[in-house]
């Protein structure tokens, strides 16, 4: 059985690569595109009724159907398949910098007095194409404070500290930005950020992401994983999650974080692992 999330078919069209795999009316080759605003959701159907993700200014997919103002692709940074508005999506770029800090504005000019044309979660990719000794400049004219960027091929090296980034980031279903966030959107951005592949969902990170751990005690970084939930460990005593009993990021003990979440009926740690 396919899953969904992760096979660009959706009965009308699939990827060429999956001809004698799935049924679908054509095969097609992939249209490369980016995301052209600070963040734009993806949803599992066209109706757009339930949210799956959210994709960041700047990051790369793959469309492979346009059909009423909705674009059926998949995302490069994890595979991720769904619909996604195609007034968010525009020529690909060639991103050079990434919003290393938990948010950052874009202004028409090198002038923090001027009014935020918008606001940029960590991890949204831009072009540079100039600088200033306060500001760079985006290929669209727009201007970054420069001490919030960081080049894209230099990557951060502590998950956890990432993480922590997002610390009182407002819990999000679906989540992948400092304006809200679920706990696999913790995760990934850690990861990513690290250039550490990781998928998406919980589901998918606990079955690929790290080794599983035993009887060792926990240290920083480690991945507590539940059905439907995953945390990360800060240190021995303490983890960090994204999570709809406090609806924010939060730091918790982690005994009290594992005795409160079976004890309102979410089931024990189903794995721990290391990456």
């Amino acid at each position: 059985m396919t899953d969904r999330r992760l096979t660009p078919a959706n009965g009308r069209v699939a990827a060429r690569e999956l001809m004698g795999r799935v049924e679908a009316d054509r095969f097609v080759a992939p249209e490369p595109a980016s995301i052209t605003v600070p963040v734009a959701d993806l949803w599992s159907t066209p109706e757009r009724t339930a949210r799956d993700r959210q994709l960041l200014l700047g990051e790369e997919v793959d469309i492979y159907e346009r059909r009423a103002g909705m674009a059926f692709l998949r995302a490069r940074k994890d595979g991720y398949v769904g619909y996604l508005s195609e007034a968010d999506l525009g020529e690909p770029v060639t991103v050079t910098h990434v919003v290393g800090v938990p948010a950052t504005h874009l202004y028409s000019a090198p002038d923090m007095k001027r009014p935020a044309v918008a606001r940029l979660s960590f991890g949204a990719r831009l072009r540079v194409v100039a600088g200033s000794d306060r500001f760079f400049e985006t290929d669209a004219g727009l201007h970054v404070p420069r001490p919030h960027l960081t080049p894209a091929n230099r990557p951060f090296t502590d998950p956890a500290s990432v993480a922590q980034l997002f610390f009182g980031v407002p819990y999000l279903w679906g989540g992948n930005s400092s304006d809200g966030i679920d706990c696999s959107g913790v995760v990934q951005a850690a990861c990513l950020a690290c250039h550490l592949p990781c998928p998406g969902d919980s589901d998918l990170q606990e079955a690929v992401l790290g080794q599983p751990l035993g009887d060792e005690p926990p240290a920083r970084g480690d991945l507590y994983f539940w059905k439907g939930h995953v945390a990360m460990a800060v240190d021995g005593d303490v983890l960090i999650h994204a999570n709809a009993h406090h609806m924010a990021v939060t730091y918790e003990p982690i005994e009290a974080a594992i005795a409160r979440i079976e004890g309102q009926g979410d089931g024990p740690v189903t794995s721990r692992r290391r990456l």
